[in-house]
C-alpha cells in the first residue's frame, strides 16, 4: 500500500536519510525503531511532506505522494499525528476535531466521522466543550489521534505517541492501535517504547544513522540479541 523507494532526505546541506526502502501492506502495523537521532522522525516528516527536502519516491497505492505538497497528502489518505501532539490548546475538543476534517471529502463526511471518533474514544465526547490545553497528556494524545481520524486516513503515521504518558495511557494507546488495525487502518509508528511496540507491530524496520539496517517481524526482532544490544540499548 505504502512504498518508499531510495529515499534521501536533507535539512539544508545535511543529509539525514540515505537510500531508505520500505513497504507497508494494507492493514499492517509497521514500527520504525532505533536509537535517538537515527532518522525515525525525519522519515515521518518526509513521508508527510514536512521540513525536509528529498529525492526518491513515496508511493501510496502507486500514487506519487512525493510530488504533492504536504497539505494535499491527507486528502490522498496519508495523515500524520505529530510528536507532542500539536493541538490548538485554547480551542475546544470539538473544534480541534473539526479542523481534522478540513479536506472537502472529509468535511462532507464529518458528522459520520465525528460519531465514529466519539464511539471509539468516549472521553472526547465527554470533554467536547473543554479546551484541549486543559486535558491531561493522555487525553490530549487521544484527541490528536481523533483529529487525524477525522481526515479519514488510509495510512496513519504516529510519531512518538506515548512520549510523556502515564503507563495506563500507554496501554490504552496500544489497545487503540490494535483496534484501529482491526477496522482496516494501516499504521506506521515511531516509538521509543521498543518492547511494547515490537510486541504490537506486525513488522518493524530498524534505522541507524538514517539507514535501514534490519527488518523483520516485530516479535522476532524483539528476541534478537544482536539487535537489542547494538541498536536498541536493551
Amino acid at each position: 500500500m505504502l512504498e518508499v523507494q531510495n529515499l534521501d532526505a536533507f535539512y539544508g546541506p545535511m543529509q539525514v536519510l540515505h537510500g531508505v526502502n520500505l513497504a507497508v501492506a494494507s492493514g499492517e502495523i509497521v514500527a520504525l525503531v532505533g536509537a535517538n537521532a537515527a532518522g525515525k522522525s525525519s522519515l515521518m516528516f518526509t513521508l508527510a511532506g514536512l521540513r525536509t527536502t528529498h529525492r526518491g519516491a513515496v508511493l501510496l497505492d502507486h500514487l506519487a505522494l512525493h510530488e504533492l505538497p504536504a497539505w494535499e497528502r491527507p486528502s490522498r489518505g496519508l495523515v500524520l499525528v505529530p510528536e507532542r501532539r500539536r493541538l490548538f490548546p485554547f480551542m475546544t475538543v470539538l473544534e480541534n476535531l473539526e479542523i481534522g476534517a478540513y479536506a472537502p471529502a472529509a468535511r462532507a463526511m464529518s458528522s459520520q466521522s465525528l460519531a465514529e471518533v466519539f464511539g471509539l474514544l468516549p472521553v472526547l465526547a465527554e470533554r467536547r466543550n473543554q479546551s484541549a490545553g486543559s486535558m491531561s497528556g493522555g487525553e490530549q494524545q487521544m484527541l490528536a489521534i481523533g483529529r487525524a481520524l477525522m481526515a479519514r486516513p488510509r495510512v496513519l503515521l504516529l510519531d512518538e505517541p506515548t512520549e510523556g504518558l502515564a503507563p495506563i495511557y500507554v496501554k490504552l494507546l496500544f489497545d487503540l492501535i490494535v483496534d484501529l488495525r482491526s477496522k482496516g487502518l494501516t499504521i506506521v509508528i515511531v516509538e521509543q517504547n521498543v518492547q511494547h511496540v515490537l510486541r504490537t507491530a506486525d513488522r518493524a524496520y530498524v534505522l541507524e544513522n538514517g539507514r535501514i539496517v534490519m527488518e523483520g517481524e516485530g516479535r522476532v526482532l524483539l528476541n534478537d540479541e544482536r539487535l537489542k544490544k547494538a541498536y536498541l540499548g536493551l
